[in-house]
């Protein structure tokens, strides 16, 4: 009769697999826990002790880890070799494991988990066990995904599972193991080492997409394992998220994740916001950041830092939006949302953990660097001229210089009220990024006249602070770090701008 060895942490579906197996006439083989379980539901198993001869020891830990078991995995039964040495030493093959290891990725996770909690979950002889199958799928059918117990058990019945089938279920295998063993590595890596030297990335396909960025190129979403990213993002309703869509998203919730405490709200358009402001409600914000530029907003992507509500939606209703994003929609507003089918509604945690990377491709490789975090406090700011900024200036150029952060460089925004006015975005000269933000904020009848200005980087000349006293800015703030920060601080005070250098570069390429 055909064995099977059976030993799992996440118990979904082993019950009815196993039982599948014994109404196919297979015996089975299980640990402890998973013994338990099968046992308590009636069908009969054998120990693993039973087949070793040898206790499970060490608490646990050493318990499969036996020539009577790996060989039993790792025999090519087609050779008559291999089939006199199982023979000889009173060893039965396996002809089919399935296995899924300790929780260590969930155990993690968890904000109360120790070291101790994380080394007790490192799996040794779930790994050993499923590599040793995997590596002989010719003869021993590797099952590691609960999700695929009911297609195996279909091919089962029908006969056999073909060899392509066991192939795919083997690269199953190492791919979970290298994922596994990843994220153990990861977590083992003491911070403050820097950057390691070498980086195993282990990603998952979430779901393939139409196409990329042009109709040409294909694509599709992979996610890692890091909390409170693109994998916890969920769809409530509309047309299925584009490639560009998730740029996007991607985009506009660091674009007002930076604001904690405050209702904030950005529109984004090819991944830079076009409108962005804080406000004393959520509908506050997004009515304030829609009018920074309601031409360019159409067809925008909509991000809220907060709850979208009822009173937020019917507000949406007339609007031609492409994706909204919030942390929660509440059900009310996504009854108004239904009305627009296409409309694709989103929920996505804000902001990301503390420590984790941020991935740029190139040819052939990543660039990696820390994720970019807004700094909200104030320490080593600094006011360099002549006049200081009015309260309502300091307020401005608080929210310009959070806003700024979300601009693709060359990046200028000029606030007032705590709104975004004029936005240039991209320039390959900062005095154009000045001209073209204040060119959008008389477009759409914004006074530049006592508004405030944020550049992301330093100015290289005074020309650009000259171009913001030409339309009235009053106050700007900017890194500094030019070796002619005395001349662009020199206009300043012939304009009668007040400055505020922060010390601090913020480009987003």
């Amino acid at each position: 009769m055909p064995r099977a060895l059976i030993s799992v942490s996440d118990k979904r579906g082993i019950v009815d697999f196993a039982s599948g197996l014994v109404e196919l006439g297979w015996d089975l083989v299980s640990t402890g826990g998973t013994a338990a379980t099968l046992r308590k539901a009636g069908i009969a198993v054998a120990s693993v002790d039973q087949v070793t001869g040898f206790p499970e020891i060490l608490d646990g830990r050493v318990k499969t880890l036996h020539p009577a078991i790996h060989a039993g995995l790792l025999a090519r039964t087609q050779i008559e070799g291999h089939r006199r040495e199982l023979e000889s030493h009173h060893i039965l093959s396996f002809g089919l494991v399935a296995v899924n290891l300790y929780p260590f990725q969930a155990t993690i996770a968890h904000p109360s988990a120790t070291l101790e909690d994380a080394i007790e979950n490192i799996d040794v002889g779930g790994p050993a066990m499923l590599r040793s199958a995997a590596k002989n799928y010719e003869n021993v059918i590797p099952v590691v995904d609960p999700t695929d117990y009911r297609w195996v058990i279909e091919l089962l019945r029908q006969g056999d599972v073909p060899l392509e089938c066991r192939r795919s279920l083997a690269a199953k295998v190492f791919g979970h193991t290298a994922e596994y063993d990843t994220a153990v590595a990861g977590y083992l890596t003491a911070p403050g080492e820097g950057l390691p030297p070498r980086i195993n990335l282990s990603v998952e396909r979430m779901q393939e997409l139409r196409y990329g960025e042009n109709p040409e190129q294909r694509a599709a979403l992979y996610a890692t394992e890091e909390p409170r990213g693109i994998r916890d993002l969920k769809q409530r309703q509309g047309k299925e998220l584009s490639f560009n869509n998730l740029m996007d998203i991607d985009a506009a919730t660091a674009a007002v994740g930076a604001w904690k405490n405050r209702p904030a709200c950005a529109i984004i358009k090819h991944t830079t916001p076009c409108g962005i402001a804080v406000g004393r409600t959520a509908l506050d914000a997004l009515l304030k950041a829609r009018a920074t530029d309601p031409v360019s907003s159409f067809g925008g992507v909509i991000a809220c830092n907060t709850v979208v509500d009822r009173e937020m939606a019917e507000t949406l209703r007339e609007l031609f939006v492409e994706v909204i994003v919030a942390p929660s929609v509440q059900d009310d507003a996504l009854a108004v949302f239904a009305e627009k089918k296409n409309l694709r509604v989103v929920e996505l945690p804000m902001g990301s953990p503390a420590g984790s990377l941020d991935w740029k491709s190139v040819r052939g490789g990543f660039l990696v660097q820390d994720r970019f975090a807004f700094d909200p406090s104030e320490e080593g700011w600094k006011t360099v001229t002549t006049r200081g900024p009015a309260p309502d200036e300091w307020n401005d150029l608080r929210f310009a210089w959070t806003a700024v952060a979300a601009v693709k460089s060359n990046a200028i925004l000029i606030a007032r009220n705590e709104q975004a006015i004029g936005i240039g975005a991209g320039q390959m000269s900062r005095v154009d990024s000045v001209f073209l933000a204040i060119h959008k904020a008389r477009q759409q009848q914004h006074r530049t006249e006592g508004a405030s200005l944020a550049s992301d980087g330093f100015f290289p000349f005074p020309d650009g602070v000259e171009e913001a006293a030409r339309a009235g800015v009053r106050a700007i703030i900017q890194p500094g770090g030019s070796v002619r920060d005395a001349e662009v601080i020199a206009a300043a005070n012939r304009y009668g701008i007040a400055m505020v250098l922060t010390g601090r570069r913020m480009f987003r390429h």
